[in-house]
């Protein structure tokens, strides 16, 4: 699967969500290295510390069918958004410990805006495993 492919897998899955409180709507994908995609998308409560992420929902389903970090290539997002739909600092944290340094995180917007970046570019002072030694 290529780049644009899993873009549209993400942006596919913006249909999932359940956004009645921010009608903010976002999906993601996530690519494995023998050709999976596991989807994700927004899920809003009226208790909002409940709410959950698209990319976090993704990569959750991953590894909820096994997947492991190292088994992970790519993950696409995307959302109504004049520019790529970035993560928020908990998908960030989370992308850090779950998601390979090298992987490629594809942010986009429905609206065709589109940017590549690795987990060390978005969250170059990551708390790890390291911290808690």
């Amino acid at each position: 699967m290529d780049k644009k492919e899993l873009v549209q897998k993400a942006k596919e899955a913006r249909s999932l969500s359940y956004s009645p409180y921010s009608h903010f709507a976002v999906g993601a994908a996530v690519l494995t290295k023998d050709g999976q995609v596991f989807l994700g998308a927004n899920i809003e409560n009226s208790a909002y510390p409940l709410c959950m992420c698209a990319e976090r929902n993704a990569l959750y389903n991953a590894y909820m069918h096994g997947y492991k970090k190292n088994d992970l290539v790519a993950l696409a997002l995307s959302a109504d958004t004049d520019g790529p739909c970035s993560p928020c600092g908990a998908c960030r944290q989370v992308i850090s410990e779950l998601f390979p340094k090298d992987g490629v995180i594809i942010m986009t917007s429905v609206k065709g805006a589109y940017q590549e970046t690795n987990i060390e570019e978005l969250l170059p002072y990551a708390f790890s495993e390291d911290d808690l030694k």
